[in-house]
């Protein structure tokens, strides 16, 4: 037993706080939107997007309003526009409390790699390497392991870094763990998951 995505986004939803002004990352991250209910969050996308709705239902898409991943959202009664350097300039200047970003890797010092693997054919970093210098709190929503069932979270990284000591928690299929002094500290296992199989499915040294 684990999380699916769903259940990960929904975790992840409850790390935020009334007040907060959040970033949302491609990939798993952007699910976080439908979970947020009746808190007081208002959604940032690097794009251009102040006050981000969750995806819209089917057949109520508009091909015009879309998050920096390129899917179609909805937007809401407060909801502001505008063009990159202002976006990039409330991320630069720390305006943003969080960011939900996916990755590839995350090692036990709070390293971060989510934006290319060499060899294959990238558009660029985008606004990850701002997010990750320029946030309050950095929470990397990832599955723990990849498809091979090795793990995404290592002692070194081993893929180009995003980041150096950004990530302060990480949720995964199998759970949440924090980025503290040593190593990962178990926060909460997944439903039906044990503690044994946490550590068993994490390179990263568990304290």
């Amino acid at each position: 037993m684990a999380w699916d995505r769903n259940q990960m986004a929904k975790r992840a939803a409850t790390e935020l706080k009334d007040g907060w002004y959040v970033n949302l990352g491609i990939g798993i991250p952007t699910l976080v939107a439908n979970y947020v209910g009746d808190k007081d969050i208002t959604l940032q996308s690097e794009n251009g997007m102040l006050g981000m709705g969750p995806f819209p239902i089917e057949g109520d898409e508009d091909p015009d309003l879309i998050n920096a991943g390129k899917q179609t959202i909805t937007e809401l009664n407060r909801t502001a526009y505008f063009d990159s350097a202002t976006s990039f300039g409330m991320i630069r200047g720390g305006k943003i409390a969080c960011a939900v970003l996916g990755a590839m890797e995350v090692n036990e010092k709070g390293d971060l790699a989510n934006w290319m693997i060499p060899g294959k054919l990238v558009k660029g970093m985008g606004g990850a390497m701002d997010l990750v210098a320029g946030v309050g709190r950095v929470i990397a929503l990832m599955d723990h392991t990849n498809k091979h069932g090795d793990s995404k979270l290592l002692r070194q990284c081993t893929l180009p870094l995003t980041g150096k000591a950004v990530v302060d928690r990480i949720i995964t299929n199998l759970g949440v763990l924090d980025v503290v002094v040593g190593g990962l500290k178990i926060v909460e296992c997944a439903d039906g998951v044990t503690e044994d199989e946490l550590h068993a499915a994490t390179e990263a040294k568990i304290v």
